[in-house]
Formats: structure tokens, C-alpha cells, sequence
């Protein structure tokens, strides 16, 4: 992870809030910025495609989830990955996942860092092309 120090408190509150809203506010902002014809920073750009992309994901593998819960053979993962953990307060192990990787991916956002996530951000970097 790399700092910047350059990074504005703005950016950093978009970027804390695009994770926030599954991609919503970052997406919102790039419509902000072509209509006002200026280019958002790499951090922010970073950080937006990347909440945009793990909500994507997210969605793909919640729906590929609930198909694989209709084959009885199956059914356990689903049963399994989706059942409350009583000592969690009664969050499931995906709900545990997630809830953490929101957390992070928020923190270090806000501190200003580029947070990374296996595979995605390495996608993320190639498409967007930062130094």
C-alpha cells in the first residue's frame, strides 16, 4: 500500500463513501467530473473502479450462491456460508467477510492509502493504468 500525501480530505471522503454505497457516490462523482470536463485524480479513480468492480462481484457471486442452493447436493454450501454464527452476533461467515472487507477497503481509503485486494486490484491497476 502507498500513501500520498496529495490526497486531498475530499478525495478521501469519496473514496471512504463510494465503498460505503456500493459504488453509487463514485460513480456519481465520475458523472460530476465529464460534465465539469476535469479528470479525477488516480487515487480517486482507483479507488472508485474498485468499489464498482468488488460490487459487481459481490452481486455475481450472491446470485451464482442462490442457484447453487437449488442443487440438492449442493445445498450445504449455501446452508453453510449463509447459517448466523451465534458467537458473531449472529452474522453469517459471508456477512463476516464482507462486513471485514468493507471495513478495510473504508479505513485505508480514508487514510489515504491505496488498499489492496488480491486479483482485484491487480485488474484494477492494469485498466486504469497507475504509475
Amino acid at each position: 500500500m502507498k500513501q500520498y500525501s496529495s490526497v486531498s480530505l475530499i478525495e478521501r471522503i469519496i473514496s471512504a463513501a463510494t465503498y460505503m454505497t456500493t459504488g453509487l457516490v463514485g460513480f456519481v462523482w465520475l458523472i460530476i467530473g465529464v460534465l465539469l470536463k476535469k479528470m479525477p485524480t488516480p487515487f480517486l479513480m482507483y479507488h472508485i473502479f474498485q468499489s464498482i468492480f468488488l460490487s459487481i462481484t459481490f452481486f455475481l457471486f450472491f446470485e451464482l450462491l442462490k442457484m447453487i442452493s437449488r442443487i440438492p447436493f449442493l445445498k450445504i454450501i449455501s446452508i453453510v456460508l449463509s447459517n448466523p454464527v451465534p458467537i458473531c452476533y449472529n452474522m453469517s461467515i459471508l456477512q463476516i467477510i464482507t462486513t471485514t472487507l468493507l471495513i478495510y477497503l473504508v479505513i485505508t481509503s480514508f487514510m489515504g492509502l491505496y488498499s489492496y485486494v488480491p486479483y482485484v486490484s491487480n485488474i484494477i491497476n492494469a485498466n486504469i493504468n497507475r504509475k
